[in-house]
């Protein structure tokens, strides 16, 4: 291995580019403990030994725990275990599809948050019908579930949680979903599939009920916002791990039957 000065990358080295634990440890700002987590759990490559058995790493371990560090914000520690994991597996084309997959779950959920804003801005406009002006439409459970895509179970869900509060049929006790139910129904559906849990509905529902749905338009900008940054943080971190591959797995990558 080409010798280096001992200076190089900050901290002192061998005569040759090994790193210490805890050079290395200091250069990503992490703990020793947490750098031999790193290395038993795939996140970056296995150290050589020296003759006396400590830990030999190399600025390919150092390039790698940025690059981990840099995904973790956008990805997640799953995500970003299952990529890194199986690039060091030598599976390019494992680590790319679950790239693609997690970026498309982005693109689904700001698809949903777009549809959701566009929904309430919709209900937001609607002015509120006058009483006794017309005699609203009155579904069972089994009907009304049917109406929104959904199965009876989650309508039972959605009442216990206090999401949804169904008229009964005075001699049969049924539940009966009037307009107005139906209408909380749809937002409980539009809320859950954006990844609102429940608590973040009760309140969009109470905004809109108090005719107050600037709230609840707020709340959702706010989590399209936070899509925003999530989707940068992981365009800033494929800039790290495209060096990452570049320098230490080009030779793993194939176009048109040349390597990059």
């Amino acid at each position: 291995m080409k010798e280096v000065s001992k200076r190089t990358w900050g901290f002192y080295m061998t005569d040759h580019l090994y790193l210490r634990t805890r050079d290395l440890a200091l250069a990503g700002h992490i703990s020793v403990q947490q750098v031999r987590n790193y290395e038993a759990s795939g996140l970056i490559p296995k150290a050589q030994r020296s003759p006396s058995g400590y830990r030999l790493y190399t600025q390919q371990h150092l390039v790698a725990l940025k690059t981990v560090k840099s995904m973790v914000p956008g990805y997640g520690w799953q995500w970003t275990a299952a990529i890194i994991q199986a690039l060091h597996r030598g599976e390019l084309s494992t680590a790319f599809a679950t790239i693609d997959t997690r970026h498309a779950e982005l693109a689904s959920k700001r698809l949903q948050i777009e549809q959701t804003l566009a929904a309430l801005h919709t209900l937001a406009a609607q002015p509120a019908p006058l009483p006794g002006t017309y005699h609203p439409q009155r579904f069972r459970v089994g009907e009304a579930a049917k109406q929104v895509g959904v199965r009876v179970s989650a309508l039972h869900f959605w009442e216990q949680q206090g999401l949804l509060q169904p008229l009964r049929e005075q001699n049969s006790h049924y539940r009966l979903y009037d307009e107005q139910q139906m209408r909380r129904l749809h937002i409980v559906v539009l809320l859950r599939d954006a990844g609102y849990d429940s608590k973040v509905i009760l309140s969009v529902l109470d905004e809109l009920a108090a005719g107050r749905p600037e709230k609840a338009i707020a709340a959702v900008e706010a989590r399209s916002e936070e899509l925003t940054r999530t989707s940068w943080v992981c365009i800033e971190a494929m800039a790290f791990f495209q060096r990452y591959v570049s320098e230490f797995w080009a030779q793993h990558i194939f176009v048109r039957g040349s390597t990059l």
